[in-house]
């Protein structure tokens, strides 16, 4: 953790706030005075977050435990802030539930955009998006809706459709993830993109998910994380760092294994709908489809 937190505005009155890792910017319409006060309380809350989650790091970098009949999982969140207990929360199912290795820090990015999110739930303001890197946290007012864009390939940057969120809809998060993006990956997805009722379930899903579509194929490279991050909670487990054009087969595999798994987190409901692509294909799970537009 290195500098102090900043804000700037940015066209379209949206504002960006930065503080080492965390890079949000934020959107937001309604009574003009409202919005502003709600940018302030943001902001507050922002500024002390960074040092708030590296005071519980050692918790968040360590994996979830799965609970067995020889050792059943503790019941307790041991974490003392609201944004570490969130994250804990959205991972815990997936250990508990699935077996799946996950560490709280998987929830990291769409926990902060929901705790600065909740500073724009007052009235007057109409709606509100925090997007930290691409996990987003909504806050919509009754009658209010938001349209989201969503990509296939994020090296592409060109939209493969996009969705209206009502205000009367379950999902407030959304995010992606891939072995393209930020954070790293297991598996061979260009991006999987998951609506869920929170931002870091959303974003706990997503990375999960994306483990999942996975193929075991000679032309995927893959290293030990810890060689190419010394910061990272992933060890010695190999992530991927090279899908080169796979056959379609192994595409098929892939997404097959994908969706298998996107679907029995959807019958758990911890997500509301999903999608997954690799290499121009996709595939979609939903619990809930939520509208989409042309």
């Amino acid at each position: 953790m290195s500098g102090a937190a900043s804000r700037a505005r940015l066209p379209g009155g949206r504002w960006h706030f930065h503080h080492g890792p965390i890079d949000l910017v934020i959107g937001a319409d309604g009574d003009p005075a409202q919005v502003a006060l709600a940018v302030d309380a943001g902001w507050t809350r922002f500024a002390g977050l960074l040092a708030e989650l590296a005071g519980e790091l050692p918790l968040l970098r360590a994996p979830c435990a799965a609970s067995t009949a020889a050792q059943p999982a503790p019941p307790d969140n041991a974490a003392r802030g609201p944004v570490a207990r969130r994250m804990v929360d959205a991972c815990l199912p997936f250990a508990r539930r699935f077996g799946s290795f996950v560490t709280p820090m998987a929830a990291v990015a769409g926990a902060v955009a929901h705790e600065i999110a909740v500073c724009f739930a007052r009235p007057g303001v109409r709606r509100a998006w925090v997007n930290n890197g691409g996990d987003v946290a909504l806050w919509l007012a009754d009658g209010a809706s938001v349209e989201v864009g969503m990509v296939d390939d994020p090296a592409l940057a060109a939209l493969a459709g996009r969705l209206r969120i009502d205000a009367d809809a379950a999902p407030r998060g959304i995010a992606t993830s891939g072995w393209r993006g930020r954070s790293f990956s297991f598996g061979v997805a260009d991006a999987v993109t998951v609506l869920a009722r929170t931002a870091a379930q959303a974003d706990a899903a997503a990375t999960l998910i994306a483990d999942e579509v996975d193929v075991d194929h000679p032309l995927v490279r893959r290293a030990p994380a810890c060689r190419l991050r010394d910061d990272t909670d992933l060890g010695e487990r190999l992530v991927t760092v090279a899908v080169p054009c796979l056959p379609a087969d192994a595409i098929d595999a892939a997404l097959g294994r994908g969706e298998r798994f996107a679907r029995r987190c959807a019958a758990a409901g911890l997500i509301e709908q999903a999608r997954l692509s690799v290499q121009g294909r996709s595939r979609i799970v939903a619990a809930h489809r939520i509208e989409a537009i042309a």
